[in-house]
């Protein structure tokens, strides 16, 4: 993807919380509320908020809001759980028109933190607006005890968003969220949630399951790990139906896939890859040694099995040179294959060096290397020239 596609879908992301937003959020108060000043709420939320990022943008629209509704919560709690009987969804073609109920989800956390009961029982009726994942992380903090009180009851909640909520707002290190530092310590508190949630019949509800042990994972593999392992003991001790096996073995391998790119070697054998698989690599060749800023390389590799019924899984790792210099290495999916005796696979890849937002790229000596269930089986290094 070239850098001017990224920009657009950046600038896209930010201006899905703009003016329709805005008048999105005012028409649903309104019909609940004849009262609500809509004309001061557009205003000050609109004030500015062009030169504002994203998560800015909550801020400022939940600040507009704070302004304009009933600084008594209780008052301001009935409005909100009346919301998503109203709330305009937007277009259905856009894929980020939910963000528009974002500041609204985040203002029960702004405004309702001294009354856990009454926002707990908002962000219930809201999470399926957008998510809740980041407005309840503050109670979770503040009220522990009553949070997992009410996710007891969550758990068993017919809405899977409900349901999601209890595994995605307790994520450790949720991407755009404040980490939560107990669970990054001690995640225990959190691994009953997990057992309760890991063959929800809802695919959302799983990978959010998934999402987390992998949080967990990076902190505590040895735990992670441990907890799959119960998992599959659980499996083949009790008699389970094939829908509920399936449901609980896609959660395992996802959670499971910053251990597989790190090369832990408990999680390929938990996952049924061979444990020391004996592979030759025969050949790992470039398509160029040397290459310029924005350009593609390609790499091949031929493997040869030394034993019979061999699973493997290979990724490859580049090195990139850094702003200062040094190398640092960054894992890739290729391929995961079943080898018989002797039997050979050629795999090819191919690397674009085009600028992109999450990544920078800098001149110099770069390496690739090939790595089989976590080990490195060959490398070859390569040269960048500045455009």
């Amino acid at each position: 993807m070239c850098l001017g596609q990224v920009v657009t879908e950046q600038r896209l992301l930010k201006d899905s919380v703009g003016l329709p937003a805005v008048k999105r959020i005012s028409k649903a108060f309104i019909d609940i509320d004849p009262s609500f000043k809509r004309d001061e709420f557009e205003q000050a939320s609109m004030h500015d908020l062009s030169s504002l990022e994203l998560k800015q943008r909550i801020d400022h629209i939940v600040h507009a809001l704070t302004r304009v509704l009933d600084p008594d919560f209780k008052k301001t709690a009935k409005l909100l759980r009346q919301l998503p009987s109203v709330w305009d969804h937007g277009d259905g073609s856009d894929s980020n028109a939910a963000y528009a109920a974002w500041p609204v989800i985040d203002y029960v956390a702004h405004a309702g933190i001294e009354q856990p009961k009454l926002a707990l029982s908002c962000l219930e009726a809201l999470t399926g607006l957008f998510s809740a994942e980041f407005a309840i992380r503050p109670f979770i903090e503040r009220y522990p005890a009553q949070c997992f009180d009410t996710f007891e009851h969550w758990l068993k909640h017919d809405d899977e968003h409900v349901r999601r909520l209890v595994s995605e707002g307790t994520r450790p290190r949720l991407p755009w969220g404040k980490q939560l530092t107990e669970f990054i310590a001690d995640p225990s508190p959190i691994v009953p949630l997990l057992d309760a949630l890991k063959a929800d019949s809802s695919l959302y509800v799983r990978r959010s399951v998934a999402n987390n042990l992998n949080d967990i994972a990076k902190d505590h593999p040895e735990i992670a790990i441990e907890i799959c392992q119960r998992w599959q003991c659980e499996l083949q001790k009790k008699e389970r139906q094939l829908e509920h096996q399936n449901r609980v073995a896609w959660v395992v391998k996802h959670a499971t896939r910053t251990l597989v790119k790190q090369g832990h070697p408990a999680s390929f054998a938990l996952l049924g890859y061979t444990h020391e698989p004996k592979i030759r690599a025969i050949g790992m060749h470039l398509s160029r040694s040397t290459i310029v800023l924005g350009e593609a390389l390609c790499f091949s590799i031929e493997l040869q099995s030394m034993k019979p019924n061999q699973r493997i899984v290979v990724d490859y790792a580049v090195h990139f040179v850094k702003a200062n210099g040094r190398l640092a290495k960054k894992v890739f999916k290729l391929k995961n294959c079943s080898l018989g005796l002797n039997e050979r696979v050629t795999l090819e890849k191919s690397i674009s060096f085009k600028p992109i937002s999450t990544r920078k790229y800098y001149p110099g000596e770069h390496v690739i290397a090939v790595h089989i269930n976590g080990k490195e089986y060959a490398r070859h290094s390569f040269m960048v020239e500045p455009k």
